[in-house]
């Protein structure tokens, strides 16, 4: 019998993540470093967007209107409540995806964006999907697709079958999720240790179910133990949206394009004789071993010329959204760990260490004396973003328009704050998306906008709402027992916060 959940974990809430990815803004700096002309987003629509967490953040930041629909009506309900909170335009169903390709009144859209959606659900759901893009998304719009991929995922599609044959077979009668996921979990960990052959001919699974076994409960639920789990080959995905006019565009994590991250001389040099643009990607992924794919698809490619590109990338603006003493020049590939250029991150991390916006044209014309060109420049461009530790800049008018909604979400989540801790980001009008904010730090924000001025003051604040409900602060994986342990850590923490944090946070528009 078909329930409404089609399959789909709904005991267990999805996590109240933030996905900076479906941030249509960052869609910008990959397309123009692929010679590709980006479109202007008008409207942007996110499928399954879980707790709401990125649609409302995004919607709120953007400027723009948002839609979206989830099956989960408990995870509907909180997100339309964060919609309501920020007053931003953010439309929100809870219909399937075969009803939401019929609702009325849904515009077309520029951007469509599915996270953790694609590899989770049945054939005919994809199908949906795809008839739904086909219908909805304009002549150049784009789509954002992350998903499980092949053949990083080949080893482990039988291991994850076994978990979840045991969750459902051998799970006792009425037991939550959580439990008989414990349960399938103890009787994996009981078959690697009989070492069966399978395990010695893919090394690879051990250390990837130990990894498992450090993850949240509501994360594996959702991972690994729905009914449909499905990695496929960028293949098999180009040949499904081809029925809605798509092309691949390029990959929408940062550092898939630093090729001497990725990729030996020889596996460069063999990619550089490959011209189909599927094929190419189908031997990368043999190359990185890809586990996880994060794609923009789009309905209608158009090139730039070498000259349209660097013009286009000069005028690209970015600001720094960590402190610069923060900021590590360790990076990992898909070949490990390597140490970015010292004589050309460290001007230009100096250069935006005022937490303003700049072009890439001005660190250009800022650093022409130390003769760091506009390729070095891009390229650190792009790992510093990939990092996390630069964004793309929106247009002043369009970050007054969007504070007024910033500045209610986030006020909101603030609150919340004070007694519980799942939203760990708040929105930036200035990028137009989510920042990382922990709860501690959002309970510093509060008591900075009670009026309180010293770190100290801040670090009682945070006690008292902490204290006052039994909570203690964990340190060096232990808790602090005493009070003043607590505020001890406390006041450091806020000391911290108030010379590397706090100045980011304003320069974001969020502190």
């Amino acid at each position: 019998m078909t329930t409404w959940t089609d399959g789909y974990v709904a005991e267990i809430g999805y996590l109240y993540g933030y996905y900076g990815e479906l941030n249509p803004r960052r869609c910008q700096l990959a397309f123009l470093h692929s010679g590709l002309q980006p479109p202007q987003i008008y409207n942007a629509c996110e499928l399954g967007f879980g707790q709401g967490v990125s649609i409302n953040l995004h919607g709120a930041a953007s400027g723009i209107p948002w839609f979206g629909t989830d099956f989960n009506p408990a995870q509907v309900s909180f997100a339309q409540d964060l919609a309501a909170q920020s007053g931003a335009a953010v439309h929100l169903a809870d219909d399937t995806f075969a009803d939401y390709v019929r609702r009325d009144g849904l515009p077309l859209f520029d951007y469509i964006g599915l996270h953790g959606i694609w590899s989770w659900i049945n054939e005919s759901n994809r199908q949906v999907i795809v008839d739904f893009i086909r219908c909805k998304l304009k002549p150049g719009g784009i789509v954002y697709i992350s998903y499980n991929s092949q053949p990083g995922w080949a080893a482990m599609i039988p291991w994850r079958e076994l978990l979840t044959t045991h969750a459902n077979r051998m799970g006792a009668p009425g037991l939550p999720i959580a439990a008989r996921i414990d349960q399938a979990m103890g009787f994996a960990r009981d078959l690697m240790a009989a070492n069966p052959l399978y395990a010695q001919a893919n090394p690879i699974v051990a250390k990837r179910f130990e990894d498992m076994g450090k993850q949240d409960r509501h994360y594996l639920a959702h991972e690994y133990f729905n009914r449909d789990w499905l990695p496929m080959s960028v293949m098999q995905l180009s040949a499904q949206l081809k029925e809605a006019r798509l092309d691949y565009a390029c990959s929408a994590h940062y550092l898939d394009h630093i090729d001497a991250l990725n990729l030996t001389s020889e596996q460069q040099q063999l990619l550089s004789k490959i011209h189909d643009p599927i094929m190419k990607e189908m031997v990368r992924d043999f190359c990185m071993n890809q586990q996880f794919r994060r794609d923009y698809w789009s309905k209608g490619l158009r090139r730039l010329a070498p000259l349209e590109q660097a013009a286009a990338l000069r005028e690209h603006v970015v600001i720094l959204t960590q402190h610069p003493q923060d900021i590590s020049l360790k990076i990992k590939g898909a070949l490990g760990e390597a140490v970015m250029n010292e004589s050309v991150y460290g001007p230009i991390l100096e250069y935006l260490g005022d937490w303003k916006p700049r072009s890439i044209q001005q660190i250009e014309q800022a650093l022409a004396s130390r003769n760091i060109t506009l390729i070095q420049i891009v390229q650190a461009v792009l790992v510093l973003s990939g990092s996390g530790s630069l964004a793309a800049c929106q247009d002043e008018k369009t970050i007054e328009t969007a504070q007024v909604y910033t500045d209610r979400l986030n006020q909101h989540i603030c609150d919340m704050a004070r007694s519980r801790s799942e939203i760990s980001f708040l929105a930036s009008p200035v990028i137009g998306g989510g920042v990382p904010v922990n709860r501690i730090h959002q309970l510093f924000l509060l008591a900075v906008r009670l009026g309180h001025t010293e770190p100290q003051q801040w670090a009682q604040y945070a006690w008292q709402i902490l204290g006052s409900q039994g909570q203690k602060l964990v340190k060096e994986g232990k808790t602090l027992e005493s009070t003043e342990d607590n505020l001890a850590e406390l006041s450091r923490n806020a000391q911290e916060f108030a010379e590397k944090r706090l100045p980011v946070l304003k320069a974001l528009a969020v502190g």
